[in-house]
């Protein structure tokens, strides 16, 4: 994969963002690659639904949220019932970074340390 000397600007301008994640490991993974404000949807014995409301509350309406489910069938399915119940609930979606991923060919958001190494050593 040919990276763009763009990248990694465009990446950083992220970095304050929101970012909503399927699972634990994929916080780990976000968090190596330096972001900071992500939070996890799935929550043993809580719905989508009350979990999404939870992360809603505690990051108000102002914040930009990207949604970074894996690239692949379940990951769509859950982006987009994630993305409709979030807009219920007055959040502002970005979804610039997801296409960004979608475009360097990650697939699963566990891979985005790796890639990010990879956009460090870009110019």
């Amino acid at each position: 994969m040919k990276l763009n000397p763009r990248l990694k600007h465009d990446v950083e301008k992220f970095k304050e963002y929101t970012m909503l994640v399927e699972g634990k490991k994929d916080v780990v993974a976000m968090n190596a690659a330096g972001f900071e404000n992500v939070h996890d949807i799935h929550r043993t014995s809580v719905s989508l639904q009350e979990r999404l409301e939870q992360i809603a509350e505690l990051i108000g309406k102002k914040e930009k949220v990207c949604i970074l489910t894996d690239f692949d069938k379940k990951g769509k399915t859950l982006y987009l019932k994630t993305k409709t119940i979030l807009q219920e609930l007055g959040v502002k979606i970005d979804s610039t970074f997801r296409g960004l991923l979608i475009k360097a060919q990650i697939s699963h958001i566990e891979e985005i340390y790796e890639f990010f190494k990879k956009v460090e050593k870009i110019g």
